[in-house]
């Protein structure tokens, strides 16, 4: 069993940054690829980054290409979400999220753990 809690979310003005942190609970954090979720306001939940079990491999959409970077620290079993040059269309409850192998990063039914969300508000 693996728990993850999210923080680092909050209200921020369009142009700023905000760091959000993921730290999950067991040894276990390694075997896991782990992703960013949100979801926007009447929008449907989507994948906005992700990692591999090592950190090697890293995946974006499109929208946050350039400005999101993902990482994680397997010793401190945590990963993280450096969100710069926010928009307000960042807006949304973002998610962490565990999975057994990279390759399924884009299925969302194929992550296990699930963290509770954390708000990010972007205001314009």
């Amino acid at each position: 069993q693996v728990q993850l809690v999210e923080s680092g979310g909050g209200l921020v003005q369009a142009g700023g940054s905000l760091s959000l942190s993921c730290a999950a609970s067991g040894r276990t954090f390694s075997k896991y690829a782990m992703g960013w979720f949100r979801q926007a306001p009447g929008k449907e939940q989507e994948l906005v980054a992700a990692i591999s079990k090592s950190g090697g491999t890293t995946f974006y959409t499109d929208a946050v290409k350039g400005r999101f970077t993902i990482s994680r620290d397997n010793a401190k079993n945590t990963v993280y979400l450096q969100m710069n040059s926010l928009k307000p269309e960042d807006t949304g409850v973002y998610y962490c999220a565990a999975t057994g192998d990279y390759r399924w990063k884009d299925d969302a039914s194929r992550y296990i753990y699930w963290g509770q969300g954390t708000q990010v508000t972007v205001s314009s």
